[in-house]
């Protein structure tokens, strides 16, 4: 498992927040994915035999959030 923290941009509530962190867990290779709204960012243990780290960012992108590089 790998860990890495993306910084998301356009989080305005907790439901932006339930929808990051839903399209994240729902990739096949997230174990784990904790979204802050305070710190505008989400920390991913993904196992990279599966997932990307691009499809990460391309999930939150089209969900309608900008993601940090």
């Amino acid at each position: 498992m790998q860990k890495v923290t993306l910084g998301i941009s356009g989080m305005t509530c907790g439901g932006c927040v339930r929808s990051v962190t839903n399209v994240l867990k729902a990739l096949d290779g997230v174990a784990k994915a904790d979204v802050s709204l305070e710190k505008n960012h989400a920390v991913v243990e993904y196992d990279p035999g599966k997932v990307q780290l691009a499809q990460l960012k391309r999930s939150v992108e089209e969900a309608g959030f900008e993601v940090a590089p």
